[in-house]
């Protein structure tokens, strides 16, 4: 296994730990700021936000080295997560949250191409997941302790210490990234050029609506579990622990499974996904019900992670490294509506039985596009790779 794919891991696992630390300190945001619950709930709609945009800087560095772009992009992550734990209003806190995002989008999408371009063809949906691994232990670990931080010694604490973990990520990028070797220049028109196919934007909303179902539940978590489901705030704790180990296991097993049939494997995600939601809209007040539907949430949601990204960079095949960060943008998209589709909900009715259902059909909808985009294309998958690294290098 080449070291790049551990460098890129860890890089993942700082920028994992801080897009979901604010899901288990909405409370703590909305006391300090004096803001509602579903206005709180803006901080994950800003950096969602943030990573739709992504793609601009990504397009900004193409030309540049790839050690030198994603050192880049951990730096500003990294400034970002400081002037977030200073910030002295809310609004203040979106921006931060809002521009650290950049980074993340084009950090996700470089980092994805330059796995697949690692490995041989047949090994991508494995690298890419493995660079997801990194994403995923942070849900495991990051989110947890950040929550565990953030009660103990303030949520701007739980911002300290990711930026701590940033500086760590970027001096392990900065020595295990091998050199950079260009074997051709960056053509912006050739990088540009599958977006002019209108599958690949059918493809992309496919990922965004998918994958933006669960972000309408998962973004109001904490205050379900504690006002619905009857748990502590200590408790939320080991149960985002348990959301974490359901990432950890769907992201290890979609990895493999998109390599056997990756079509397959995305649909029957997506339903899994939608049904877990469901169940979740009418058992929330059991907690024997709760428990079980957090691993299921979390290793249905995000083993979408590596099936949805393989997907879309075998539908556009090696031409443009930007894919991989456009669909990158395009689950922030979906983070972005479906965060505003429950934080909707939640000011107009106060019901979290409705946001699960309103998540569950959002999902259905997701699977529908994405059907109706798989079972049209027909197009040979070819190796995606980043610009200066040639696959199976």
């Amino acid at each position: 296994m080449p070291l790049a794919l551990l460098a890129l891991a860890l890089g993942a696992f700082a920028i994992g730990s801080t897009e979901f630390l604010t899901n288990g300190l909405l409370s703590s945001l909305s006391g300090e700021f004096d803001v509602t619950i579903a206005q709180a709930g803006m901080v994950s709609t800003a950096y969602a936000l943030g990573q739709m945009c992504g793609p601009v800087l990504a397009l900004a560095l193409l030309r540049l080295p790839t050690k030198r772009t994603l050192l880049i992009l951990m730096a500003i992550f990294t400034v970002g997560n400081f002037l977030a734990s200073l910030s002295p209003s809310f609004g203040f806190l979106l921006g931060s949250r809002f521009v650290t995002a950049w980074s993340h989008t084009a950090f996700f999408g470089v980092a994805s191409v330059a796995a697949s371009g690692l490995v041989p063809a047949k090994k991508q949906g494995s690298a890419i997941a493995l660079v997801f691994t990194g994403l995923t232990l942070s849900m495991l670990l990051g989110m947890p302790l950040g929550t565990l931080i953030g009660q103990a010694a303030g949520w701007r604490a739980s911002f300290v210490v990711v930026t701590i973990i940033s500086l760590i990520s970027l001096v392990g990028l900065a020595l295990l990234l091998p050199a950079d070797r260009s074997l051709e220049p960056v053509s912006y028109r050739n990088s540009l050029r599958p977006f002019t196919n209108p599958r690949l934007w059918v493809a992309l909303s496919a990922t965004a609506i998918g994958f933006g179902g669960l972000f309408a539940s998962f973004t109001f978590i904490e205050p379900m579990l504690t006002q619905v489901s009857g748990f502590s705030s200590g408790q939320v704790i080991w149960l985002l622990g348990i959301y974490g180990a359901g990432l950890v296991v769907g992201n290890s097993l979609s990895g493999k499974a998109a390599d056997r049939a990756l079509v397959r494997t995305t649909v029957v995600l997506l339903l899994l996904l939608a049904t877990v939601l469901a169940v979740l809209a009418f058992g929330a007040t059991h907690k024997t019900v709760v428990i079980p539907s957090l691993f299921l949430l979390g290793a249905c949601g995000f083993g979408l992670l590596t099936p949805l990204q393989t997907f879309v960079l075998r539908f556009a095949g090696s031409d443009s490294p930007l894919v991989g960060t456009a669909n990158t943008a395009a689950l922030g998209a979906g983070i972005m509506l479906g965060s505003l589709l429950g934080g909707f909900i939640l000011d107009s009715s106060g019901s979290f039985t409705a946001i699960n259902l309103a998540a569950s059909a959002m999902t259905v909808l997701g699977l529908v596009v994405y059907v109706v985009v798989a079972s049209t294309s027909r197009q040979k998958p070819r190796t995606a790779h980043l610009v200066g690294h040639p696959a199976g290098d």
